[in-house]
């Protein structure tokens, strides 16, 4: 445990190193972390259930009532406050994101280490599969999926059909991805040396394989969450959300169907949009910047030796221009 907890420890360390020095992922883990925050303490940042109706001293709704009326972010066309709206919408759509693409993650990652550790007709057949899904229009299925779905049972949430449809389709980048990387993997000396001293292919595949990948799954599950979140939107915004939960496509859908751009309303449609574009854009910068901190190329495994693979490159670059200068030298004594 203490050995566990030590090698932790210290990749932690190494990761924590390389992740302050890029500016990208810092701004995009704040935008992220901010959404998560306003998620999670949404009851605490408004007085307001997203059902509550704004009303004047009369007892009227306040309708399209604009932020210097009712602040912060003013209310909808039926009164109800857009600020609570927008906090309790976080929680919808983020969920949906998340969920969605620990599934995809979670498909694509097995059936990758799949395919590429076993290879041959698992392989093929893997990726064939792979291709199928990869070469259909992804939203007009989708849309098809949640409707013939909303149609044969009613009784499944809208919530869990917009997760399952979204995770179950979007896995394919993460397949091929993490296919490409195992099919490297598993030729290396570490992973020979296990099957050496009579490892299994679940043990190999637990204890070896799955370690070096998981730093680029999860670079890729936070690409997928930004996939996940605006196709939820989109489709939100197309009616085939939750009515009856807050979520920020569903906000830009009422929006639109009730006259908000026509009657100027700009903090009706304006925020859910922005919010929506602050958290992709924060997975997008954190995803790229783990990608590239994660590269493929791993260097060093417990099984390789007392040396690393980037010192043995570089020594054997060394060795072969200490050659090309010695047979250089040679010619040129011969002349």
């Amino acid at each position: 445990m203490n050995d566990r907890w030590l090698i932790f420890k210290r990749n932690f360390a190494n990761f924590w190193k390389l992740f302050r020095r890029s500016r990208m992922g810092k701004i995009g883990a704040f935008l992220l972390i901010t959404a998560i925050g306003l998620a999670t303490f949404a009851p605490l940042l408004t007085p307001y259930q997203p059902t509550d109706t704004i009303r004047d001293a009369t007892g009227r709704g306040l309708t399209f009532a604009p932020p210097s009326v009712h602040g912060p972010l003013g209310t909808d066309d039926a009164g109800r406050d857009v600020w609570t709206q927008l906090v309790y919408g976080a929680r919808i759509s983020l969920l949906i994101g998340f969920m969605a693409g620990l599934i995809a993650m979670f498909i694509g990652s097995t059936l990758g280490i799949l395919a590429g550790y076993f290879g041959g007709k698992i392989d093929t057949l893997l990726m064939r599969t792979t291709d199928v899904f990869l070469v259909i229009p992804d939203l007009p299925l989708i849309i098809v999926l949640v409707a013939v779905i909303r149609q044969v049972n009613s009784n499944i949430p809208p919530i869990a059909v917009l997760i399952a449809v979204i995770g179950l389709l979007y896995w394919t980048s993460t397949a091929r991805l993490i296919r490409s990387q195992v099919l490297s993997i598993k030729e290396r000396q570490f992973v020979a040396r296990a099957r050496a001293i009579g490892a299994g292919n679940a043990h190999i595949i637990r204890k070896h394989i799955l370690p070096q990948v998981l730093p680029l799954i999860v670079a890729s599950t936070v690409l997928i969450i930004s996939t996940s979140i605006l196709v939820e939107s989109g489709l939100a915004f197309l009616g085939l959300g939750d009515p009856t939960q807050p979520s920020w496509g569903t906000m830009l859908n009422f929006a639109f169907d009730r006259s908000a751009v026509s009657n100027g309303a700009w903090w009706f449609y304006l925020p859910p949009g922005l919010a929506i574009v602050w958290v992709t854009l924060g997975c997008v910068l954190l995803g790229n910047v783990l990608e590239e901190m994660f590269n493929p190329r791993l260097t060093s495994h417990h099984l390789e030796g007392d040396q690393h693979m980037v010192v043995r490159q570089v020594e054997t670059t060394t060795a072969n221009s200490r050659e090309s200068s010695l047979t250089n030298s040679i010619r040129g004594d011969s002349r």
